[in-house]
């Protein structure tokens, strides 16, 4: 299986004072970059080959650099990126697509994640994470949060995925990316009965999946993970704030 760590982003939006980087990946925690954070754990992931960043190559230690197969040169879209990386890599199977803003990702998160996915048939993979373990081992992070009937959950930052959706389905998947911290604009995309069950509480995880899979023609699988690292991300200085002191305190040094 191949990696493409999505790390385009321009640090132009709410982390813009929280470091010198012009991108967001570049932005340092105790030395070293977001990025570094998110490459060492991926390469003791087992069955993952190569890693490809789709990114300024600035933003990579050299120890990082040396753990990835390519630095491809980034787009205008998270979409867009993950085209290009897809492009350059010429993967033979599913593709595994990570952010560069989750420093706190482990390798036993991620190998978690992927035998999960090979317990079902689909096309994309998305993890989503109770409440309660990310307030429990993250307490005071804020996070969008949806309500469906089997409990309440935040989207993960990782999907695995089959290339080929990517290139047929590009112009509704940029829309759901677009959308992607608006759980109620999201579900309007299923129709509007759907809106009013989340509304109420009552829409359930394979309602959803059902649905995209009548109106996209591909399989989707939301796959709940237990672990809360998937579902912490850093756009705010908040959330900067928390992974600083998370990883003083549990002595993580990417090297």
């Amino acid at each position: 299986m191949d990696v493409i760590i999505l790390a385009g982003a321009m640090n132009n939006g709410a982390l813009r004072e929280s470091g010198d980087s012009p991108y967001e990946a570049g932005i340092r925690i105790h030395g070293l970059t977001l990025l570094d954070y998110v490459v060492r754990p991926l390469t003791s992931v087992k069955g993952i080959e190569r890693i490809a960043v789709v990114g300024p190559e600035e933003c990579l230690s050299p120890a990082s650099r040396s753990r990835v197969a390519q630095v491809v040169p980034y787009g205008d879209s998270m979409v867009e990126n993950l085209m290009r990386g897809i492009a350059a890599l010429d993967p033979k199977g599913q593709v595994l697509a990570v952010t560069a803003d989750i420093p706190l990702i482990t390798a036993e998160a991620v190998e978690d994640f992927l035998r999960r996915c090979a317990e079902r048939q689909a096309d994309i993979y998305y993890p989503i994470v109770a409440r309660a373990p990310i307030e429990e081992h993250f307490p005071g992070v804020k996070r969008t949060y949806a309500t469906l009937r089997e409990g309440t959950y935040t989207g993960g930052n990782i999907i695995l995925l089959a290339p080929e959706i990517v290139k047929k389905h590009r112009g509704m998947i940029e829309h759901a990316v677009a959308l992607r911290k608006k759980p109620l604009q999201m579900v309007r995309l299923l129709g509007l009965r759907y809106l009013w069950k989340l509304l109420l509480g009552r829409l359930s995880i394979k309602e959803i999946e059902e649905r995209i899979e009548k109106i996209l023609h591909f399989k989707g699988a939301a796959i709940v993970t237990p672990y809360a690292e998937i579902g912490i991300d850093v756009d705010k200085p908040s959330d900067l704030d928390l992974v600083e002191r998370y990883i003083a305190s549990t002595a993580q040094n990417p090297g």
